[in-house]
């Protein structure tokens, strides 16, 4: 029993090994915008000019319908702010109206003589003790009359403070609802070009789909890959300076003058020392030109762009962005600015040396060179 036992064990153990190892192995996902888990492959992009253009439209025209919903909202908001700070500053205005009038009866008093009485009294006074009653009666009423003029002097300041806000939140929210309208004419500019070059396509039918198709692809994987990698990046770049400070050659010094240069291999070396996204990622300086690409499974990133010295308010290197392609399209600018605005890829010398200065910056031949100053 026990011989025949061990035997069915071991012919179920046989037949469980074989089921798994015919069953398909899991590939790698890349990536899933699927709460499921499901890969989302890339669409398939067409080698024509006219098509990639549609694409790049189509990518310009969802990112300006998203900065139209965000105004759109940044626009409400503000609205309210401005109605709540003018119904303040009317509040303030009514609050401080009898300390004004009181306010200013006492500078009055002093410009036009009144308290000449008092100075009299004085010279009149008969003793001492009525020398020291005027005085103490003197300083109640002068010590009262400068807490009245600081009171309204605080309150005035705060009703200058609230109005200053409110008007410059009235600015703001004209300057947002004339971006507003720029937006909007700019995306039915697009979308007239989109439908124009899907009519005129050999399959507008197929054509609409794959516009339909990226977008969608775009809005729920693309741009969010996009932020990782910058995030990456800026999370990075906080370590350059230990990273240089670390690698010897790269920093030098000639008299009151360093010089940092860093080829692209030690910073590429850096970078995928920090993340492993960078692994498939590689920076290269050329000839005034920065570059970057990465690919990893069906997706693919390129960065075009260049340093310059920012002076103020603090002196760094900064990354300026100049051209962002994704899976070979050319992103909207607005992705571009968003991006450069929201992250940060600058590098700072004084987190090298707290004296260290950026005075000029170049990049040729895989390196990026810095000439540095010592400022105190």
């Amino acid at each position: 029993m026990l011989s025949r036992s061990f035997s069915s064990r071991m012919v179920a153990a046989i037949l469980i090994l074989v089921c798994c190892t015919m069953l398909p192995t899991a590939s790698k996902a890349t990536l899933s915008a699927d709460p499921s888990g499901a890969v989302v492959s890339p669409p398939s992009i067409p080698d024509n000019e006219e098509t990639r253009t549609l694409l790049e439209q189509s990518l310009s025209s969802a990112e300006i319908e998203q900065a139209i919903i965000r105004i759109t909202a940044e626009q409400e908001t503000l609205g309210a702010k401005v109605t709540l700070l003018s119904k303040q500053a009317e509040e303030k205005k009514l609050a401080i109206a009898d300390k004004q009038e009181r306010a200013g009866a006492i500078v009055r008093s002093y410009y036009m003589g009144d308290r000449d009485g008092l100075l009299v009294a004085f010279l009149s006074a008969k003793s001492i003790s009525k020398v020291l009653v005027l005085y103490d009666y003197y300083e109640t009423i002068i010590g009262r009359e400068r807490d009245i003029l600081k009171e309204y002097e605080v309150q005035y300041k705060d009703l200058k403070t609230t109005l200053t806000a409110a008007q410059r939140s009235s600015n703001e929210l004209a300057e947002l609802k004339r971006s507003l309208e720029e937006q909007k004419v700019r995306v039915a500019e697009l979308n007239k070009k989109i439908e124009s070059g899907v009519r005129d396509s050999s399959d507008p039918e197929k054509m609409n789909a794959l516009l339909q198709e990226f977008t969608l692809y775009w809005e729920n994987v693309g741009i969010h890959e996009v932020n990782t990698y910058f995030k990456a990046l800026s999370a990075a770049m906080n370590h350059l300076p230990q990273f240089v400070q670390s690698r010897e050659g790269i920093l030098t010094r000639k008299g009151m003058t360093y010089n940092l240069n860093l080829k692209d291999e030690d910073l590429n070396e850096f970078l995928q020392s920090q993340n492993k996204l960078f692994t498939n990622f590689a920076f290269h300086f050329n000839e005034g030109v920065v570059t970057a690409f990465g690919k990893s499974g069906g997706l693919s990133l390129k960065l075009t762009g260049h340093y310059t010295i920012q002076k103020k308010p603090i002196n760094g290197l900064m990354f300026n962005v100049d051209n962002i392609e994704f899976n070979g399209l050319k992103l909207p600018d607005s992705t571009r600015e968003s991006l450069e605005e929201d992250l940060d890829l600058g590098f700072y010398p004084e987190k090298i040396i707290s004296f260290l200065h950026a005075d000029e910056v170049d990049t040729k031949d895989g390196i990026l060179h810095v000439q540095l100053s010592i400022s105190f």
